[in-house]
């Protein structure tokens, strides 16, 4: 995915809300579920890390896009934005 696309995805997602929660239990199955289940209906979710879940947060929003066949737009604080390719 080029600049030009992810800023414009950058800039989508600022309307969102978070609608996936990945809490102390880290990037389960159940959450990569439904980051797939959502990336088919929006393209575009946005994933809360919770100050529960002791992962990096960096390292958690990675994996969860490997595992979710999806593209880490950007990770900022504790909100991470996904996108399908």
């Amino acid at each position: 995915m080029d600049k030009k696309r992810k800023a414009s995805l950058k800039g989508a997602a600022q309307q969102l809300d978070a609608t996936v929660h990945v809490g102390k239990d880290g990037v389960t199955d159940e959450v990569v579920a439904e980051v797939v289940r959502q990336l088919k209906q929006k393209r575009l979710v946005k994933v809360r890390l919770l100050p529960s879940m002791e992962e990096d947060r960096r390292e958690a929003a990675e994996r969860l896009a490997a595992k979710a066949d999806a593209v880490l737009i950007e990770v900022r604080g504790r909100t991470a934005v996904l996108a399908r390719d």
